[in-house]
């Protein structure tokens, strides 16, 4: 049985077990004589730490499972060990050494995938198989079969490096540890039972013995080889930007052989299996005929990786708390994204994504006159009140409607006049400082980072929607200079009373609609005149001149969203087209 670094046994136990003919004894490895030296957090660390608990906290509220970054700590398989055995048949008292050589130890990959949207399925500690222990009669050990962690389209990968806190110990640091304190002797005694398979009772004559000091030579040189590869590797660490789905070679090629079985993607390496031991005929010489050693197998690759999920969302909504972002992503989706919609800062603690169906004529899937998206509490009270009085006895299920119709061949009714769609991201309110991680912080900038266009929500009810503009174009700009300048647009939401509507459902007064008219035209200048996004000029410099488009609309009551909808689509189209030309 294998032991974590911190809960191994304090002396090494030896037990001989015989397999086929074949003597391979388990080793559980000695713990560490010495503890690290723990260091005190400084007092900034441990209010950082105690604001990230906090966010985390409250992003698990109400079963939300959404999880944009972790550490993991990925191990790969050990090899297996080799075998000493030698071959016995009738009339053959004395056969030839047949112990055969260890498996290989399982690789770690790491795949993108895009049926995961979050981070929560992914274990922080991941371990490959062992490769299969020699037998005797040649029979070698079965090599362990490639674990594959797949992940969100998306996610960042970073290998940690070694002053980091969170690594753990690679496979080297963690023997070097375990050494420490002992003597000479011991150590030697030690490094040995790690390395040596030995046929029972004989491991002091083979210390004696000429070949295997030769033998055990070759073996350390190669572990220095191997030493030196994984010093150079640590040079250059794991980065990898998984925002594409992988795909094998032959898929790709239309004019790939047909009858021929398709390789399967497995993704990127980011830890190998260690290499199988040697059985006991590698060391077959004509001084020594019946070798009685065979070599262990090397351990697997230890890795600690950093996962940063930035969602692969096309536009990206930002907002203050309470701006109405949730509600016009349900209008926009006629109801299919299940944000929480209450008159609370805060509703929204992760990003929701979903997705909009145009048509030709500018329509979109879900798009109804007179639509009312009221908050969820309104709404799961009026449907308890329709359930409690029978009227929707007799309603189909979701399932019996689909049913129905597929039977009619109506899989989809969009799905004829659909022509173009895209994402858009609902992200948690933004407050003032929140580059510096205040409030929700980072946990939600960064998934706006690969966004193609971002939107700006504002409400107009509110006293100074101008200001709430300009705190949301600084904090941007402070996390990531030149994130800003993907802003393209500018929805003034809650603007009820421009269409002669109150907020309460009511007919507003002249002095409520002048005021409101008065308010819009205000924004429009100052985005007019402090808003204006720099463009990329013939040169590459950036030349101002881009004036962000503003949009007065109502997302409870459905108003002017086709405009908002024609809109994004120009910016999708336009930044795709700015992608693959680059390409």
């Amino acid at each position: 049985m294998r032991y974590p670094a911190l809960f191994r046994p304090p002396k090494p136990h030896i037990s001989p077990v015989p397999s086929s003919r074949c003597f391979v004894s388990t080793i559980t490895d000695a713990g560490p004589s010495a503890q690290r030296p723990q260091t005190k957090p400084s007092p900034q660390s441990e209010e950082e730490l105690r604001r990230k608990r906090r966010t985390e906290w409250k992003r698990r509220q109400n079963g939300q499972s959404f999880l944009d970054h972790t550490v993991i700590h990925v191990r790969a398989g050990n090899g297996g060990d080799g075998c000493v055995a030698f071959h016995r048949e009738l009339f053959k008292p004395y056969g030839p050494p047949s112990g055969g050589n260890g498996g290989r130890g399982g690789d770690v990959y790491i795949m993108p995938t895009p049926h995961l949207t979050t981070l929560s399925s992914v274990p922080t500690r991941i371990r490959a198989q062992h490769g299969g222990n020699g037998q005797g009669t040649w029979q070698n050990g079965r090599n362990a079969p490639p674990l594959i962690i797949k992940v969100p389209l998306g996610t960042i990968v970073r290998e940690l490096p070694r002053d980091d806190p969170r690594r753990v110990q690679d496979e080297y640091e963690a023997e070097a540890e375990a050494l420490q304190g002992l003597s000479p002797q011991e150590r030697r005694a030690k490094m040995r039972e790690k390395r040596w398979v030995h046929y029972p009772e004989y491991a002091d004559d083979n210390a004696q013995r000429e070949d295997f000091k030769h033998a055990e030579r070759l073996l350390f040189a190669q572990e220095r080889e191997r030493r030196r590869m994984r010093r150079l590797r640590a040079e250059n660490p794991i980065y990898l930007d998984l925002d594409k789905p992988e795909e094998a070679a032959e898929a790709a090629d239309p004019n790939a052989p047909l009858g021929h079985r398709r390789v399967e993607p497995m993704g990127h390496l980011i830890a190998q299996g260690g290499a199988g031991g040697t059985g006991n005929p590698a060391f077959l010489s004509p001084t020594n005929r019946s070798p009685k050693w065979a070599t262990r197998g090397t351990e697997g690759e230890r890795v600690s990786l950093a996962l940063e999920l930035k969602l692969l969302a096309d536009v990206g909504l930002v907002g203050m708390p309470n701006a109405g972002k949730s509600t016009l992503l349900r209008a926009l989706t006629g109801g299919r994204a299940r944000t929480e919609v209450a008159g609370y800062a805060f509703t929204t603690l992760n990003p929701i994504v979903a997705v909009v169906r145009v048509a030709e004529d500018g329509s979109f899937d879900g798009e109804a006159e007179g639509a009312v998206y009221d908050e969820t509490r309104v709404e799961e009270a009026h449907e308890r009140e329709l359930m409690d009085s029978g009227a929707l006895a007799d309603v189909l299920t979701r399932n019996q409607q689909r049913a129905l119709e597929n039977r009619e061949g109506l899989d989809d009714p969009f799905a004829a006049l659909e022509a173009f769609r895209f994402t858009v991201a609902d992200n948690p309110g933004l407050i003032e400082h929140a580059s510096a991680n205040v409030g929700l912080g980072h946990s939600f900038l960064r998934s706006m980072e690969r966004s193609h266009a971002l939107v700006y929500v504002v409400d107009l009810s509110a006293p100074a929607p101008w200001d709430e503009l300009r705190v949301l174009q600084e904090e941007i700009e402070q996390y990531k200079p030149g994130m800003s300048a993907k802003a393209r647009m500018v929805i003034a939401n809650k603007a009820d009373l421009l269409a002669g509507t109150g907020s309460d459902g009511n007919p507003a007064s002249q002095e409520q609609i002048a005021e409101a008219r008065a308010k819009l035209q205000r924004l429009q200048d100052f985005v007019a005149a402090e808003m204006r996004v720099p463009v990329e000029g013939p040169d590459g410099e950036d030349v101002p001149g881009r004036q962000l488009d503003v949009v007065p609309i109502s997302a409870k009551y459905s108003m002017n969203l086709k405009k908002v909808v024609r809109l994004m689509r120009t910016y999708v189209e336009e930044a795709r087209e700015n992608a693959s030309s680059k390409s």
